[in-house]
């Protein structure tokens, strides 16, 4: 992989936006460590230490950096399908684009998924999947939820390009009204399951800063941030809304799942920040060593994303199994402790990247008919479910059936693999071009 990353960092052109690529890698590496540092696991279960300090719920107004990852997402889109327009002026594009910007998540998304799922099924005939590890079998598929909202990114990017280049900061204002639109019709109204519309109107409106951030459209982040921030100031201390930008166990109301009005004013408190920030970050990363650390962290940026939980969960593990005591949380001995278990942490996180990152090595380009755009569509919203359904139900209970609510629909673990599985063979052989 060193000579690759080298060859990689001799290759960037001068035009590329370093910082771009930066943000892309501190937001994933600070969603790993989050969730690392607010897990609190013991024999029974695992707990949140934001539950146990309440108080320390006010630091995910900077830690809950998801937001980030859309809008890079959304920049990151907005070029590349432009890009094939351009080389392709005369037919649809739909298919290609999607396999291009899929591959490098897809293919590690799938390979973990089969990974755990014969895992979950061999633990099971066993006789096991109680206490901890049954906590596991369910836990560690909680992160393809953000590979789920990242199809739906990819896949809806075409028309909401359109009606950017249209209508600019009017796409995004829409988006905005719809959200707020569905918050009344929850809360003043009580509209039951109207709630789920925000999954696409909150994260596709910052996806779609992502686009006017393409087109240098956001000339006074201040005021992005400013509002951004006052907005959900006043929604957190006035409305319904709770305090942590992350949900909480037990709550009533989760500013995340689905997501509210909250959580997109604090989304744009936070891109207006990184914004601020663009000058002194993109000198910091023309750096040359900087740049070759943020070169070889993207390449397997997917990797570590998706076994990171594996890896706190496997350090958990290890120390019940060596009855290593485990201090209360939030206590002294508990906080001296976390170094060490974060330190433990990576390094198993490192060994799993070593053994699945050349899963995260996009393929090259085979030939092939191409079964075009209706068949690209259908597989990437096969994927959609498939991967949503899984981030509920979980690996446990495969050969009970146990099942979970995706929007109207039950799904079960295996369902969920079968529509993951068979929607990425889709998307692949339907982006292949002749």
């Amino acid at each position: 992989m060193g000579s690759s990353v080298r060859e990689l960092v001799a290759a960037t052109p001068g035009t590329r936006d370093r910082y771009v690529d930066l943000l892309r890698v501190a937001s994933l590496g600070t969603v790993v460590l989050g969730h690392w540092l607010m897990a609190v696991v013991t024999a029974d279960g695992v707990g949140n230490l934001l539950a146990v300090v309440p108080e320390l719920q006010l630091l995910t107004w900077v830690l809950q950096i998801m937001p980030v990852f859309f809008f890079v997402g959304g920049f990151s889109h907005a070029l590349s399908y432009r890009s094939l327009r351009r080389k392709h002026p005369e037919g649809s594009v739909y298919s290609a684009f999607l396999r291009a910007r899929l591959q490098r998540l897809l293919r590690p998304t799938m390979v973990f998924i089969l990974v755990w799922g014969v895992a979950a099924l061999i633990v099971q005939l066993l006789g096991g999947g109680g206490g901890l590890t049954g906590v596991a079998l369910r836990l560690v598929a909680q992160p393809l939820w953000f590979i789920g909202i990242y199809l739906a990114m990819v896949a809806f990017t075409p028309p909401l390009l359109k009606l950017h280049e249209r209508y600019g900061w009017g796409a995004f204002g829409g988006l905005v009204a719809a959200a707020v639109a569905v918050d009344v019709a929850r809360f003043a109204f009580g509209v039951p399951f109207v709630e789920f519309l925000n999954f696409a109107f909150v994260w596709l409106a910052v996806h779609q800063l992502g686009f006017l951030r393409a087109d240098g459209r956001i000339p006074r982040p201040a005021v992005l941030a400013a509002a951004g921030l006052a907005g959900a100031v006043a929604l957190v201390a006035y409305g319904p809304y709770p305090l942590s930008m992350v949900g909480m166990p037990g709550e009533k109301v989760s500013n995340m799942a689905p997501p509210t009005l909250a959580l997109l004013c604090h989304g744009l408190w936070l891109v207006g920040a990184v914004e601020l920030l663009r000058t002194a970050g993109t000198r910091f990363v023309r750096r040359e060593r900087v740049w070759r650390g943020v070169v070889a962290a993207n390449g397997i940026a997917m990797t570590a994303f998706l076994w990171h939980l594996t890896a706190m969960l496997g350090v958990y593990g290890a120390l019940l199994a060596l009855d290593v005591r485990l201090p209360a949380p939030a206590t002294a001995a508990w906080w001296t402790q976390v170094p060490l278990r974060v330190a433990a942490a990576l390094v198993l996180t490192a060994l799993l990247v070593a053994a699945f990152r050349t899963f995260e090595r996009p393929a090259p380009a085979a030939p092939g008919s191409g079964t075009g755009g209706p068949a690209a569509a259908l597989g990437i919203t096969l994927c959609l479910l498939g991967v949503l359904g899984l981030s509920m139900v979980g690996f446990g209970g495969l050969l009970e059936g146990r099942s979970a609510m995706l929007i109207a629909i039950r799904v079960t673990a295996p369902a969920a693999v079968a529509m993951a599985l068979a929607g990425w063979l889709l998307v692949e052989r339907a982006g292949r071009r002749a």
